[in-house]
């Protein structure tokens, strides 16, 4: 009779399939309801998981990868994903994928989402649900750090935006900040072109009358990947503060020196006589 060795059998390890060989097969409609755009600089880490979620806001959808001076697998996996990519060799500068992307798009929504940020699929869908629902841009209603004894130039930029362009119910909410989408009609009033500056963009659209929302919030800034800084400057954080800047010229100079805002009936005319 044979008798047991008194060693336990180790349970066998199952193969973890990979999630990008799981999403093989999906391709993007040919007349989508839903474009979801993601532009992407050396993201393979996080590429997959992201067009994965993105898959999912809606049946009938495309997902267009912008692929911009990467220098790894991020356009290979995307395609192997079933993704539209538009791969450029040299990096296109801050935002200007999401105008690239636009311009490629047949949605009647724009969903627009970071490469490197993995989030849930249901968070993204309250952004596109809105815009179906009659919203012509639909913002997250994140609002950044506002706790703080000294308020972050970002922050402040932003909220000092709204507030001139009479829509400081929006607080901190800013199409600098994603996921937000709108519609192909918001699209064709900003001109795709101005969503590379995206206060500038929100500028445009309220001034146009677009029906601008903050719907959902998603804490992003947790999610978000930390940029360097270079000589001790952040240098994105100035860029997205002249972003603002245009912003307001543009703005003042389509209404007035006040920004339509009132001056209480003074006569100024009359200082100095």
């Amino acid at each position: 009779m044979h008798k047991p060795s008194g060693r336990k059998r180790q349970p066998q390890r199952k193969r973890k399939r990979s999630s990008t060989v799981s999403l093989l097969g999906r391709r993007s409609c040919e007349h989508p309801v839903v474009s979801v755009i993601i532009p992407a600089m050396n993201e393979q880490k996080t590429i997959g998981h992201v067009i994965k979620g993105a898959w999912q806001v809606h049946e009938a959808c495309e997902v267009i990868v912008v692929a911009n001076g990467c220098t790894d697998r991020t356009a290979d996996i995307a395609e192997t994903m079933g993704a539209k990519v538009l791969r450029f060799e040299q990096a296109l500068g801050h935002d200007v994928g999401r105008a690239v992307g636009a311009e490629a798009a047949s949605g009647h929504v724009l969903l627009f989402i970071d490469a490197d940020m993995r989030m849930d699929y249901r968070h993204l869908r309250h952004f596109v649900d809105a815009v179906l629902s009659g919203t012509d841009i639909a913002l997250n209603r994140y609002r950044g750090p506002v706790h703080k004894r000294q308020a972050h130039p970002v922050v402040l930029a932003k909220h000092t935006l709204n507030s001139m362009l009479s829509r400081s119910d929006l607080l901190g909410a800013s199409l600098t900040a994603v996921p937000h989408a709108m519609n192909r009609r918001a699209v064709e009033v900003i001109g795709s072109e101005h969503l590379a500056t995206p206060p500038l963009a929100l500028a445009m659209a309220v001034h146009s009358g677009l029906k601008v929302a903050a719907v959902h919030e998603v804490p992003v800034g947790r999610m978000n990947r930390r940029r360097g800084k270079t000589s001790g400057q952040d240098l994105l954080q100035q860029v997205v503060i002249e972003d603002h800047l245009k912003a307001l010229d543009w703005y003042l100079s389509h209404t007035d020196p006040r920004g339509g805002h009132s001056d209480l009936g003074r006569d100024r005319d009359r200082v100095g006589r």
